[in-house]
């Protein structure tokens, strides 16, 4: 007999929701604790203040995190880069069975079975040379791929791509921003336990409500995919808010016993907690788009900026640029969605302060 739902005050569900993420006080200990429990962290070499998966990890482990740790881990191979995430290796064994099913696209699908000599030819010439970078692979295409965005005719990036995704090819490393490819069985673990899709599909449900604390049933953002989140975690609703949800327990139970600590952080546009922009606007009544490929008068809060949150709230933005020649960190505006007291603004200059400190930066306030 199922648990019956649970009413969740909207303080509430938004503190779940803090709770999870890990953005409430304390800090958690471990980077490889801190990616096991947010289940996967976004890759994005896109720098404006500074790479995606540093500035998550650093929102979590404050000026303890350096970058080099994660390189580290990803090079020792306890966390791997998967489909543009960092995610735990323990987890590749529920991700594994649902990749390699293959692309419910069939675009992808024509392309790689009209380029089957070419994917052959990639597979053999890294199975006896790799690891090897995009670079080093000659493009034997039959078809050109015929995206007429970024990938147009860059077959060998795009079959590398899709080979990754199917779990034929591993990311085995970086050299900078170029990554190096090897067959996934020597990079991958070869004792990783084996399930059906529909196991892997549970699992994979309840680590992402377990990591989000609060989902919408059925309408849920996920990495590879949307899952059906009715058979996790227990039924939720949430006052002001229609629809059906999940929540995680544990988190409600921790929330419901008093043990939320308010932090401010200035988040990732590309951070799990922000990229469910719904989410946000339903949730935290949080008006936010991500503006870098806007032009610049079309803008309303910068190239980059970053979500404020402050304790349970997200109140606003921060336009911000990393200069990193100069030696600076410019504060561009911070845009108050209502007009910040006293407290609140000196908390969130003293986040401000701290980002420039961890980065190494000069502050430049306007």
């Amino acid at each position: 007999m199922s648990a019956p739902a649970e009413h969740l005050t909207l303080e509430e569900a938004r503190r779940v929701a803090v709770l999870a993420q890990l953005l409430s006080a304390p800090r958690p200990d471990g980077l490889v604790e801190t990616v096991d429990r947010l289940g996967a962290v976004r890759i994005d070499l896109t720098a404006a203040v500074a790479p995606s998966a540093d500035l998550i990890l650093y929102d979590r482990l404050g000026a303890a995190f350096e970058p080099d740790q994660l390189r580290r881990a990803l090079d020792d191979r306890v966390l791997v880069e998967l489909d543009g995430w960092v995610r735990p290796m323990d987890d590749l064994a529920i991700w594994l069975p649902e990749l390699r099913a293959g692309s419910a696209y069939r675009g992808p699908r024509s392309w790689l079975a009209a380029n089957a000599g070419f994917r052959r030819d990639v597979l053999d010439r890294i199975r006896a040379e790799g690891p090897l970078v995009a670079t080093d692979i000659p493009d034997t295409s039959a078809v050109p791929w015929p995206s007429s965005g970024w990938t147009n005719d860059k077959n060998v990036v795009k079959m590398l791509d899709l080979l990754h995704t199917s779990g034929e090819l591993a990311i085995a490393g970086r050299d900078g921003r170029t990554r190096r490819w090897d067959l996934a069985e020597r990079v991958y673990p070869a004792d990783l336990p084996a399930y059906s899709r529909d196991e892997a599909a549970r699992m994979r449900n309840e680590r992402r409500l377990a990591a989000r604390g609060l989902a919408r049933a059925r309408d849920v953002d996920a990495p590879i995919g949307r899952d059906d989140m009715t058979s996790v975690g227990v039924a939720a609703h949430v006052t002001g808010l229609d629809g059906d949800w999940r929540v995680d327990p544990e988190a409600l139970a921790t929330v419901r016993a008093g043990a939320f600590e308010p932090r401010t952080v200035l988040l990732s546009p590309l951070d799990a907690f922000c990229s469910d922009r719904e989410r946000m606007l339903r949730l935290f009544d949080f008006d936010y788009a991500l503006e870098m490929y806007k032009p610049a008068a079309k803008r309303r809060w910068g190239y980059f900026a970053l979500p404020i949150l402050d304790g349970d709230r997200l109140v606003g933005k921060l336009d911000a640029a990393a200069d990193r020649r100069r030696g600076t960190l410019t504060v561009n505006a911070v845009h108050e969605d209502a007009p910040f007291d006293d407290a609140r603004r000196a908390r969130v200059d003293a986040q401000i302060a701290a980002l420039a400190a961890w980065l190494g930066l000069e502050l430049l306030l306007p």
